[in-house]
Protein backbone atom coordinates (compact mmCIF):
# COMPACT_ATOMS: atom_id res chain seq x y z
CA UNK A 1 0.00 0.00 0.00
CA UNK A 2 1.31 3.48 -0.37
CA UNK A 3 0.66 6.94 0.19
CA UNK A 4 1.85 10.11 -1.06
CA UNK A 5 3.11 13.00 1.00
CA UNK A 6 4.79 15.43 -1.96
CA UNK A 7 5.08 15.49 -5.40
CA UNK A 8 8.40 13.51 -5.16
CA UNK A 9 7.91 10.89 -2.43
CA UNK A 10 5.96 8.18 -1.73
CA UNK A 11 5.28 6.58 1.40
CA UNK A 12 4.83 2.55 1.14
CA UNK A 13 2.54 1.50 4.33
CA UNK A 14 2.20 -2.34 5.93
CA UNK A 15 0.30 -4.40 3.70
CA UNK A 16 -2.26 -6.95 4.74
CA UNK A 17 -0.63 -9.71 4.03
CA UNK A 18 -2.91 -13.09 4.92
CA UNK A 19 -6.76 -12.42 5.54
CA UNK A 20 -7.34 -9.64 8.45
CA UNK A 21 -3.86 -9.10 10.00
CA UNK A 22 -3.80 -6.34 11.98
CA UNK A 23 -0.14 -6.00 12.59
CA UNK A 24 3.13 -7.69 11.55
CA UNK A 25 6.51 -7.48 12.35
CA UNK A 26 9.99 -5.98 10.37
CA UNK A 27 12.41 -8.97 10.81
CA UNK A 28 15.05 -7.45 7.70
CA UNK A 29 15.61 -4.65 6.15
CA UNK A 30 16.97 -5.62 2.23
CA UNK A 31 17.85 -1.72 1.66
CA UNK A 32 18.55 1.45 3.53
CA UNK A 33 18.92 5.31 2.73
CA UNK A 34 20.06 5.97 -0.22
CA UNK A 35 19.80 3.06 -1.92
CA UNK A 36 17.96 2.90 -5.69
CA UNK A 37 14.87 0.43 -6.05
CA UNK A 38 12.92 -0.63 -8.85
CA UNK A 39 9.10 -1.75 -8.87
CA UNK A 40 8.60 -4.95 -7.72
CA UNK A 41 11.96 -5.37 -5.38
CA UNK A 42 11.94 -6.95 -1.93
CA UNK A 43 12.63 -4.60 0.07
CA UNK A 44 12.12 -5.84 3.93
CA UNK A 45 11.43 -9.42 5.05
CA UNK A 46 8.19 -8.95 7.80
CA UNK A 47 6.53 -11.92 10.15
CA UNK A 48 2.84 -11.85 10.97
CA UNK A 49 1.31 -13.92 13.38
CA UNK A 50 1.15 -16.50 10.24
CA UNK A 51 4.81 -16.47 8.35
CA UNK A 52 7.50 -14.82 7.24
CA UNK A 53 6.56 -12.59 4.07
CA UNK A 54 8.99 -10.50 1.75
CA UNK A 55 7.27 -7.38 0.66
CA UNK A 56 7.55 -5.88 -2.83
CA UNK A 57 7.90 -2.18 -3.60
CA UNK A 58 5.46 -1.19 -6.31
CA UNK A 59 7.48 1.68 -7.86
CA UNK A 60 11.18 3.00 -9.00
CA UNK A 61 13.22 5.44 -7.20
CA UNK A 62 15.14 6.01 -3.93
CA UNK A 63 15.07 5.15 -0.42
CA UNK A 64 14.48 8.38 1.85
CA UNK A 65 14.07 6.91 5.08
CA UNK A 66 13.32 3.61 6.69
CA UNK A 67 10.43 5.21 9.99
CA UNK A 68 10.88 1.80 11.87
CA UNK A 69 14.07 -0.38 12.72
CA UNK A 70 14.29 -4.43 12.42
CA UNK A 71 12.33 -6.06 15.48
CA UNK A 72 9.84 -3.47 15.51
CA UNK A 73 6.12 -4.41 15.22
CA UNK A 74 4.00 -2.23 13.16
CA UNK A 75 0.12 -2.32 12.83
CA UNK A 76 -0.97 -2.13 9.55
CA UNK A 77 -1.82 0.75 7.48
CA UNK A 78 1.60 2.22 8.80
CA UNK A 79 3.86 3.78 6.86
CA UNK A 80 7.50 2.16 7.14
CA UNK A 81 9.24 3.64 4.16
CA UNK A 82 9.39 6.93 2.57
CA UNK A 83 11.00 6.24 -1.34
CA UNK A 84 11.79 9.64 -3.34
CA UNK A 85 10.38 8.48 -7.24
CA UNK A 86 12.01 11.75 -8.80
CA UNK A 87 15.41 9.54 -8.32
CA UNK A 88 16.88 12.15 -5.48
CA UNK A 89 16.99 14.71 -7.55
CA UNK A 90 16.07 17.29 -4.70
CA UNK A 91 15.58 20.39 -6.96
CA UNK A 92 12.64 19.71 -8.55
CA UNK A 93 11.03 18.51 -5.18
CA UNK A 94 11.89 21.03 -3.50
CA UNK A 95 10.41 23.49 -5.48
CA UNK A 96 6.95 22.36 -5.96
CA UNK A 97 5.22 22.85 -2.25
CA UNK A 98 3.49 20.13 -0.11
CA UNK A 99 0.10 19.28 -1.13
CA UNK A 100 -1.80 20.90 1.60
CA UNK A 101 1.01 23.61 2.53
CA UNK A 102 -0.60 26.97 3.28
CA UNK A 103 -2.43 28.12 0.71
CA UNK A 104 -0.12 31.26 -1.25
CA UNK A 105 -2.22 34.27 -1.89
CA UNK A 106 -2.23 34.04 -5.52
CA UNK A 107 -2.46 30.37 -5.99
CA UNK A 108 -1.06 29.22 -9.40
CA UNK A 109 -2.41 26.32 -10.55
CA UNK A 110 -0.21 23.02 -11.18
CA UNK A 111 -0.01 21.01 -13.84
CA UNK A 112 -1.63 18.01 -13.23
CA UNK A 113 0.43 14.56 -13.06
CA UNK A 114 0.27 12.26 -15.24
CA UNK A 115 -1.93 8.82 -14.19
CA UNK A 116 0.04 5.79 -13.25
CA UNK A 117 -1.39 2.34 -13.29
CA UNK A 118 -2.61 1.02 -10.26
CA UNK A 119 -1.34 -1.97 -8.70
CA UNK A 120 -4.04 -3.95 -6.69
CA UNK A 121 -3.38 -3.81 -2.94
CA UNK A 122 -1.13 -0.85 -3.73
CA UNK A 123 -3.76 2.35 -3.22
CA UNK A 124 -4.59 4.20 -6.20
CA UNK A 125 -2.95 7.47 -8.50
CA UNK A 126 -3.58 10.79 -7.17
CA UNK A 127 -6.12 13.16 -8.89
CA UNK A 128 -5.27 15.35 -12.09
CA UNK A 129 -8.18 17.42 -10.59
CA UNK A 130 -7.92 20.45 -8.15
CA UNK A 131 -10.07 22.60 -6.17
CA UNK A 132 -9.83 25.75 -4.62
CA UNK A 133 -8.86 25.17 -1.09
CA UNK A 134 -11.54 25.14 1.65
CA UNK A 135 -11.89 28.13 4.54
CA UNK A 136 -10.92 27.07 7.82
CA UNK A 137 -8.37 24.59 8.88
CA UNK A 138 -5.73 22.91 6.52
CA UNK A 139 -5.20 19.43 6.34
CA UNK A 140 -1.69 17.89 6.95
CA UNK A 141 -0.32 16.04 3.69
CA UNK A 142 0.22 12.95 5.82
CA UNK A 143 -2.57 13.18 7.76
CA UNK A 144 -4.58 12.95 4.62
CA UNK A 145 -2.45 9.93 3.24
CA UNK A 146 -2.57 8.38 6.29
CA UNK A 147 -6.86 8.55 6.26
CA UNK A 148 -6.79 7.58 2.87
CA UNK A 149 -4.81 4.31 3.35
CA UNK A 150 -6.24 3.05 6.79
CA UNK A 151 -9.66 3.64 4.80
CA UNK A 152 -7.75 1.37 1.56
CA UNK A 153 -7.15 -0.88 4.74
CA UNK A 154 -10.32 -1.58 6.20
CA UNK A 155 -9.09 0.18 9.75
CA UNK A 156 -10.95 3.56 9.26
CA UNK A 157 -13.74 5.76 7.86
CA UNK A 158 -13.49 8.24 4.84
CA UNK A 159 -16.43 10.40 3.94
CA UNK A 160 -14.84 12.56 1.34
CA UNK A 161 -12.79 12.67 -1.49
CA UNK A 162 -12.14 15.96 -3.25
CA UNK A 163 -9.98 16.24 -5.96
CA UNK A 164 -7.49 13.36 -5.35
CA UNK A 165 -7.48 14.10 -1.87
CA UNK A 166 -8.76 13.14 1.49
CA UNK A 167 -11.11 15.43 3.21
CA UNK A 168 -11.67 14.95 6.96
CA UNK A 169 -15.40 14.50 7.58
CA UNK A 170 -17.64 14.83 10.37
CA UNK A 171 -17.19 11.39 11.12
CA UNK A 172 -14.57 10.66 13.42
CA UNK A 173 -11.85 7.95 12.70
CA UNK A 174 -12.03 4.60 14.98
CA UNK A 175 -11.78 1.06 14.19
CA UNK A 176 -14.85 -1.37 14.17
CA UNK A 177 -14.23 -2.63 17.75
CA UNK A 178 -13.95 1.21 19.20
CA UNK A 179 -17.41 1.95 17.64
CA UNK A 180 -19.12 -1.21 19.05
CA UNK A 181 -17.43 -0.31 22.27
CA UNK A 182 -18.88 3.50 22.07
CA UNK A 183 -22.06 2.23 21.22
CA UNK A 184 -23.11 0.35 24.12
CA UNK A 185 -21.07 2.74 26.62
CA UNK A 186 -23.69 5.41 24.83
CA UNK A 187 -20.75 7.95 23.51
CA UNK A 188 -21.15 10.02 21.01
CA UNK A 189 -17.82 9.45 18.70
CA UNK A 190 -18.08 13.37 17.57
CA UNK A 191 -17.50 14.46 21.18
CA UNK A 192 -14.29 12.20 21.96
CA UNK A 193 -10.87 13.71 21.52
CA UNK A 194 -8.34 11.23 19.89
CA UNK A 195 -5.25 9.89 21.23
CA UNK A 196 -3.96 7.72 18.48
CA UNK A 197 -1.54 8.38 15.43
CA UNK A 198 -3.32 9.89 12.26
CA UNK A 199 -6.19 11.20 14.50
CA UNK A 200 -7.34 7.41 15.29
CA UNK A 201 -10.03 7.35 18.18
CA UNK A 202 -8.90 4.50 20.82
CA UNK A 203 -10.55 2.36 23.29
CA UNK A 204 -9.22 4.80 26.14
CA UNK A 205 -10.22 7.48 24.16
CA UNK A 206 -14.15 6.13 24.49
CA UNK A 207 -13.30 5.00 28.14
CA UNK A 208 -12.12 8.75 29.12
CA UNK A 209 -15.05 10.18 27.56
CA UNK A 210 -17.52 7.83 29.59
CA UNK A 211 -15.64 8.40 33.21
CA UNK A 212 -16.49 11.74 34.06
CA UNK A 213 -20.39 10.91 33.23
CA UNK A 214 -19.86 8.35 35.85
CA UNK A 215 -19.55 10.25 38.71
CA UNK A 216 -20.98 10.80 41.81
CA UNK A 217 -22.40 13.99 42.09
CA UNK A 218 -22.48 14.24 45.75
CA UNK A 219 -19.85 12.02 47.07
CA UNK A 220 -19.93 10.17 50.48
CA UNK A 221 -17.69 10.28 53.33
CA UNK A 222 -14.10 9.56 51.88
CA UNK A 223 -13.29 6.17 52.14
CA UNK A 224 -9.79 5.48 53.63
CA UNK A 225 -6.93 5.47 51.31
CA UNK A 226 -6.57 1.98 48.98
CA UNK A 227 -3.44 0.13 49.70
CA UNK A 228 -0.69 0.68 47.39
CA UNK A 229 -0.77 -1.85 44.60
CA UNK A 230 2.21 -4.53 45.25
CA UNK A 231 5.01 -3.92 42.92
CA UNK A 232 6.28 -7.63 41.53
CA UNK A 233 10.34 -7.16 41.11
CA UNK A 234 12.23 -8.96 38.69
CA UNK A 235 15.50 -10.42 38.57
CA UNK A 236 17.30 -9.28 35.37
CA UNK A 237 20.02 -11.15 35.90
CA UNK A 238 17.81 -14.87 36.39
CA UNK A 239 15.10 -14.18 34.37
CA UNK A 240 14.41 -13.49 30.55
CA UNK A 241 11.29 -12.35 29.77
CA UNK A 242 10.39 -12.62 25.64
CA UNK A 243 7.73 -10.62 24.30
CA UNK A 244 4.61 -12.66 22.86
CA UNK A 245 4.19 -11.95 19.18
CA UNK A 246 4.41 -13.50 16.01
CA UNK A 247 3.88 -16.61 15.59
CA UNK A 248 4.01 -17.50 18.95
CA UNK A 249 1.27 -14.77 19.87
CA UNK A 250 -0.95 -16.56 17.10
CA UNK A 251 -0.37 -19.92 18.77
CA UNK A 252 -1.80 -18.94 21.83
CA UNK A 253 -4.53 -17.33 21.14
CA UNK A 254 -5.69 -20.07 18.97
CA UNK A 255 -4.67 -22.71 21.23
CA UNK A 256 -6.69 -21.06 24.41
CA UNK A 257 -9.59 -20.31 21.59
CA UNK A 258 -9.99 -24.23 20.70
CA UNK A 259 -9.47 -25.76 24.26
CA UNK A 260 -12.42 -23.55 25.74
CA UNK A 261 -14.95 -23.70 22.63
CA UNK A 262 -14.48 -27.43 21.61
CA UNK A 263 -15.28 -30.10 23.97
CA UNK A 264 -12.43 -32.15 23.40
CA UNK A 265 -12.46 -35.70 23.76
CA UNK A 266 -9.43 -38.06 23.30
CA UNK A 267 -8.75 -41.82 22.39
CA UNK A 268 -6.23 -43.97 22.38
CA UNK A 269 -4.78 -47.16 20.87
CA UNK A 270 -1.64 -49.43 20.60
CA UNK A 271 -0.67 -51.05 17.37
CA UNK A 272 1.57 -53.18 15.85
CA UNK A 273 3.20 -51.63 12.88
CA UNK A 274 5.87 -54.06 12.02
CA UNK A 275 4.02 -54.51 8.82
CA UNK A 276 3.80 -51.14 8.41
CA UNK A 277 7.27 -50.80 8.65
CA UNK A 278 8.20 -53.34 6.08
CA UNK A 279 6.30 -52.01 3.09
CA UNK A 280 7.91 -48.58 4.10
CA UNK A 281 10.99 -50.28 2.79
CA UNK A 282 9.52 -52.07 -0.06
CA UNK A 283 8.11 -49.13 -1.03
CA UNK A 284 11.52 -46.73 -1.08
CA UNK A 285 12.70 -49.61 -3.46
CA UNK A 286 9.87 -48.93 -6.03
CA UNK A 287 10.46 -47.16 -9.08
CA UNK A 288 7.29 -45.13 -8.86
CA UNK A 289 8.28 -43.98 -5.09
CA UNK A 290 11.64 -42.61 -6.55
CA UNK A 291 12.91 -39.25 -5.68
CA UNK A 292 10.12 -38.45 -2.75
CA UNK A 293 10.39 -39.15 0.53
CA UNK A 294 8.93 -42.76 1.80
CA UNK A 295 8.62 -43.17 5.46
CA UNK A 296 5.73 -44.13 8.06
CA UNK A 297 4.00 -40.56 8.48
CA UNK A 298 3.44 -41.14 4.88
CA UNK A 299 1.44 -44.37 5.26
CA UNK A 300 -0.33 -43.03 8.43
CA UNK A 301 -1.80 -39.85 6.16
CA UNK A 302 -2.75 -42.80 3.81
CA UNK A 303 -4.55 -44.48 6.39
CA UNK A 304 -6.49 -41.65 8.13
CA UNK A 305 -7.43 -40.63 4.77
CA UNK A 306 -8.89 -44.13 3.59
CA UNK A 307 -10.69 -43.58 7.30
CA UNK A 308 -12.04 -40.73 6.64
CA UNK A 309 -13.49 -41.94 3.37
CA UNK A 310 -15.01 -44.78 5.01
CA UNK A 311 -16.74 -42.69 7.84
CA UNK A 312 -16.50 -39.52 6.56
CA UNK A 313 -19.36 -37.33 9.09
CA UNK A 314 -15.76 -36.97 11.08
CA UNK A 315 -14.36 -34.16 8.36
CA UNK A 316 -16.85 -32.11 9.21
CA UNK A 317 -16.98 -28.38 10.81
CA UNK A 318 -19.03 -26.41 13.88
CA UNK A 319 -20.80 -22.83 12.23
CA UNK A 320 -21.67 -21.53 15.66
CA UNK A 321 -23.62 -18.84 14.33
CA UNK A 322 -25.62 -20.46 12.31
CA UNK A 323 -26.19 -23.59 14.24
CA UNK A 324 -25.03 -25.86 11.49
CA UNK A 325 -22.92 -28.59 11.12
CA UNK A 326 -20.63 -28.25 7.87
CA UNK A 327 -20.00 -31.57 6.55
CA UNK A 328 -16.77 -31.13 4.12
CA UNK A 329 -16.22 -33.05 1.00
CA UNK A 330 -12.49 -32.37 0.45
CA UNK A 331 -9.38 -33.44 2.90
CA UNK A 332 -7.52 -30.34 3.29
CA UNK A 333 -4.62 -32.86 5.59
CA UNK A 334 -2.78 -30.59 8.48
CA UNK A 335 0.22 -31.85 9.09
CA UNK A 336 1.52 -29.94 12.47
CA UNK A 337 5.17 -28.90 12.05
CA UNK A 338 7.96 -27.10 14.97
CA UNK A 339 10.25 -24.87 12.98
CA UNK A 340 12.61 -22.23 14.26
CA UNK A 341 9.60 -19.38 14.50
CA UNK A 342 7.15 -21.68 16.78
CA UNK A 343 4.71 -24.62 16.11
CA UNK A 344 2.91 -24.17 12.49
CA UNK A 345 -0.41 -26.36 10.76
CA UNK A 346 0.12 -25.88 6.97
CA UNK A 347 -1.85 -27.86 5.14
CA UNK A 348 -1.91 -30.64 1.75
CA UNK A 349 -4.88 -29.38 -0.09
CA UNK A 350 -7.07 -32.03 -1.75
CA UNK A 351 -4.89 -34.51 -0.14
CA UNK A 352 -8.39 -36.85 -0.38
CA UNK A 353 -7.65 -36.97 -4.63
CA UNK A 354 -3.86 -37.53 -4.19
CA UNK A 355 -2.34 -40.80 -5.18
CA UNK A 356 0.85 -42.02 -2.57
CA UNK A 357 3.33 -40.66 -4.75
CA UNK A 358 1.81 -37.62 -4.93
CA UNK A 359 1.00 -37.51 -1.35
CA UNK A 360 4.64 -38.09 -0.62
CA UNK A 361 5.62 -34.88 -3.29
CA UNK A 362 3.10 -33.11 -0.93
CA UNK A 363 4.34 -33.97 2.37
CA UNK A 364 8.23 -33.54 1.58
CA UNK A 365 7.48 -30.20 0.01
CA UNK A 366 5.02 -29.16 3.04
CA UNK A 367 8.47 -30.00 5.34
CA UNK A 368 11.12 -28.68 4.01
CA UNK A 369 9.32 -25.41 3.14
CA UNK A 370 8.19 -25.05 6.71
CA UNK A 371 11.65 -26.64 7.97
CA UNK A 372 13.03 -22.99 5.75
CA UNK A 373 10.60 -20.51 7.23
CA UNK A 374 8.78 -20.10 3.76
CA UNK A 375 5.42 -21.19 4.34
CA UNK A 376 2.82 -18.63 2.93
CA UNK A 377 -0.29 -17.65 5.06
CA UNK A 378 -2.62 -19.65 2.54
CA UNK A 379 -0.75 -22.74 3.40
CA UNK A 380 -1.88 -22.56 6.70
CA UNK A 381 -5.88 -22.19 5.97
CA UNK A 382 -8.30 -24.40 5.31
CA UNK A 383 -7.48 -27.39 7.30
CA UNK A 384 -10.00 -29.95 8.41
CA UNK A 385 -7.88 -32.80 9.84
CA UNK A 386 -4.39 -32.97 11.14
CA UNK A 387 -1.44 -35.03 11.91
CA UNK A 388 0.94 -34.44 14.73
CA UNK A 389 4.06 -36.61 14.94
CA UNK A 390 5.24 -36.26 18.53
CA UNK A 391 6.88 -39.62 18.14
CA UNK A 392 9.76 -37.84 16.36
CA UNK A 393 10.76 -36.52 19.99
CA UNK A 394 10.53 -39.90 21.36
CA UNK A 395 7.27 -39.14 23.60
CA UNK A 396 4.67 -42.07 23.35
CA UNK A 397 1.73 -40.44 22.92
CA UNK A 398 -0.20 -36.74 24.12
CA UNK A 399 -3.40 -35.44 23.89
CA UNK A 400 -3.30 -32.83 21.24
CA UNK A 401 -4.88 -29.63 21.02
CA UNK A 402 -7.82 -29.49 17.53
CA UNK A 403 -6.51 -26.36 15.50
CA UNK A 404 -9.21 -23.66 15.23
CA UNK A 405 -12.35 -24.84 13.19
CA UNK A 406 -10.97 -28.56 12.56
CA UNK A 407 -13.00 -31.77 13.88
CA UNK A 408 -10.06 -34.03 14.93
CA UNK A 409 -6.67 -34.41 15.56
CA UNK A 410 -4.33 -37.50 15.18
CA UNK A 411 -0.97 -37.60 17.41
CA UNK A 412 1.65 -40.12 16.36
CA UNK A 413 3.65 -41.57 18.77
CA UNK A 414 6.90 -43.35 19.16
CA UNK A 415 7.87 -46.57 17.63
CA UNK A 416 9.85 -48.86 19.53
CA UNK A 417 10.53 -52.48 19.34
CA UNK A 418 8.52 -53.90 22.60
CA UNK A 419 7.25 -57.52 23.27
CA UNK A 420 4.02 -58.20 21.66
CA UNK A 421 1.53 -61.51 21.31
CA UNK A 422 1.90 -62.22 17.95
CA UNK A 423 0.16 -65.38 16.47
CA UNK A 424 -0.18 -66.88 19.86
CA UNK A 425 3.47 -66.47 20.89
CA UNK A 426 5.41 -63.24 22.60
CA UNK A 427 7.42 -61.76 19.86
CA UNK A 428 9.34 -58.24 19.64
CA UNK A 429 7.38 -55.93 17.36
CA UNK A 430 7.36 -52.47 16.18
CA UNK A 431 4.55 -50.87 18.41
CA UNK A 432 3.29 -47.55 18.56
CA UNK A 433 0.61 -45.68 20.19
CA UNK A 434 -2.23 -43.04 18.52
CA UNK A 435 -4.55 -40.85 19.86
CA UNK A 436 -7.36 -39.03 18.78
CA UNK A 437 -8.56 -35.81 19.85
CA UNK A 438 -12.03 -34.63 18.52
CA UNK A 439 -14.60 -32.06 18.53
CA UNK A 440 -17.34 -33.47 20.73
CA UNK A 441 -20.22 -31.57 19.36
CA UNK A 442 -19.79 -32.89 16.10
CA UNK A 443 -18.00 -36.60 16.18
CA UNK A 444 -20.11 -38.99 18.67
CA UNK A 445 -17.65 -41.37 20.79
CA UNK A 446 -18.81 -43.91 18.32
CA UNK A 447 -17.53 -42.23 15.40
CA UNK A 448 -14.67 -41.32 16.89
CA UNK A 449 -13.46 -44.85 18.21
CA UNK A 450 -14.23 -46.54 14.50
CA UNK A 451 -12.01 -43.87 12.75
CA UNK A 452 -9.13 -44.65 15.35
CA UNK A 453 -9.92 -48.09 15.09
CA UNK A 454 -9.28 -47.86 11.10
CA UNK A 455 -6.52 -46.08 11.54
CA UNK A 456 -4.89 -48.84 13.39
CA UNK A 457 -6.45 -51.66 11.53
CA UNK A 458 -4.96 -50.51 8.50
CA UNK A 459 -1.39 -49.65 10.15
CA UNK A 460 -1.39 -53.58 10.95
CA UNK A 461 -2.76 -55.11 8.10
CA UNK A 462 -1.76 -51.97 5.69
CA UNK A 463 -3.20 -54.62 2.79
CA UNK A 464 -6.27 -52.73 3.32
CA UNK A 465 -5.25 -49.68 2.03
CA UNK A 466 -6.25 -51.68 -1.31
CA UNK A 467 -9.03 -53.74 -0.01
CA UNK A 468 -10.41 -50.52 1.95
CA UNK A 469 -9.73 -48.01 -0.56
Amino acid sequence: MTTMTDASVREFTMPDVGEGLTEAEILKWYVQPGDTVTDGQVVCEVETAKAAVELPIPYDGVVRSLHFPEGTTVDVGTSIIAVDVTGGAGGAAEAEPPVAAAVPKAPQEEKAPARTPVLVGYGVAASSTKRRPRKGAEVPAREVAAAVQQELNGHSDLTALVGGAAVASARPLAKPPVRKLAKDLGVDLTTVTPSGADGVITREDVHAAVAPATVEPVRATPAAPAAPAPVTSYDGTRETRVPVRGVRKATAAAMVGSAFTAPHVTEFVTVDVTRTLKLVEELKQDKEMQGVRVNPLLLIAKALLVAIKRHPEVNASWDEANQEIVLKHYVNLGIAAATPRGLIVPNIKDAHDKTLPQLAEALGELVSTARDGRTSPAAMQGGTVTITNVGVFGVDTGTPILPPGESAILAVGAIRLQPWVHKGKVKPRQVTTLALSFDHRLVDGELGSKVLADVAAILEQPKKLITWA
